[in-house]
């Protein structure tokens, strides 16, 4: 009789040490589709207004987004940096991934000379896959 009483707590002792996972799996999934579905929401950092441009997109996502302002602040990764600084920065970013394409936003107020010497200093380092985005024309 002693022993069918120690059986019995050990199996409710073995039964309260198991963990459902069915409902941990639910929440996992739920919560992975709110986050794919607001990722490519939460990509547009600055307020701009981009200039018009032509039909055609950059392809792929591994892009390193440089943003120059209406008043020629240079942002990076939505972090304001110097002039000095942003190459740094794109460096470290670029080191990752070689293939990287590196893409200026500028507002279309922006001083043209201001992101002439972004694209030039980007050059000059040895970023070849260096682009502007605009935004797509009115129709």
């Amino acid at each position: 009789m002693l022993r069918k009483v120690l059986e019995r707590r050990l199996a409710r002792r073995h039964e309260s040490i198991l963990l459902n996972l069915t409902p941990m799996i639910d929440v996992m999934t739920v919560l992975l589709a709110v986050f794919m579905v607001t990722a490519p929401l939460l990509t547009s950092g600055l307020d701009m207004k981009l200039p018009d441009g032509g039909q055609s997109v950059l392809s792929g996502n591994d892009r390193v987004v440089i943003s120059v302002n209406q008043e020629g602040q240079i942002y990076v990764a939505q972090r304001h940096l110097a002039l000095r600084h942003m190459l740094v920065k794109v460096k470290s970013l670029a080191q990752n991934n070689p293939k990287a394409q590196i893409v200026i936003r500028a507002d279309d107020k922006t001083s043209y000379g201001k992101v002439i010497r972004v694209m030039g200093i980007l050059r000059d380092a040895g970023f070849k896959n260096v682009g502007l985005q605009t935004a797509s024309p009115r129709s």
